[in-house]
């Protein structure tokens, strides 16, 4: 037996063909609406959980620490292609060795980069055959306020007000070694370059004494 047209409770009578139709249509967009809704709750999710597993399971470690700069075998191979002793200092442990290399262009310079403390840094350098001026050029013309005798050696002391003007250096010492220059220089205290000063004085002697 055919079923007659639904009675609408609110019109209190049978719905018309169009007021069916348009029913059926709004239910089918509110549920269209609630499906992507749905969906986009689910992609997110999706994604969220893509993000968990990168940042949980996937291995990371710490960079691998720098390698420790071995100062004495870099000494020794300058001093087997310049023919005499190079610098070799022996600091204090805890002084970090930033790097230790040859510089410079005209004049190379062995170069070590000390630093004593988290608040200076002390240079040595050895200048290989190093004219008179290259203290001067290095340390941007500032002119020494003293000499200073640090364990039998005869240094040229430089007090440096603006250490700007200077390339960042505060003070350094300088003396001649046979035909290479020896420059102690940075930013740390008279004593610590004086110190700094000290491990060198045996192949300063050498130096000397091997000049002609």
């Amino acid at each position: 037996m055919a079923r007659g047209p639904r009675v609408v409770a609110e019109l209190g009578r049978p719905e018309t063909p169009d007021e069916t139709a348009a029913r059926k249509a709004e239910s089918s967009r509110i549920y269209r609406s609630s499906q992507t809704f749905r969906n986009l709750i689910a992609a997110l999710l999706a994604t969220l959980g893509v993000v968990i597993v990168i940042i949980f399971a996937v291995p990371r470690g710490n960079p691998a620490p720098a390698p420790a700069v071995n100062v004495a075998e870099i000494a020794d191979g300058f001093a087997d292609a310049y023919g005499r002793p190079v610098i070799s200092p022996d600091v204090p442990e805890n002084w970090r060795v930033n790097q230790a290399q040859l510089e410079g262009n005209s004049v190379p310079a062995f170069t070590i980069v000390y630093v004593p403390d988290a608040e200076s840094y002390i240079n040595i350098a050895q200048a290989f055959d190093a004219d008179a001026g290259w203290v001067a050029r290095t340390l941007n013309s500032a002119a020494p306020t003293g000499t200073e005798t640090i364990d039998g050696i005869e240094w040229q002391r430089y007090e440096i007000s603006d250490a700007r003007s200077a390339g960042g250096v505060s003070y350094a010492l300088a003396t001649p070694a046979g035909p290479d220059q020896i420059l102690v220089y940075g930013t740390a205290t008279p004593d610590t370059a004086a110190q700094l000063a000290t491990t060198v004085t045996d192949t300063i002697l050498q130096l000397r004494e091997e000049t002609p």
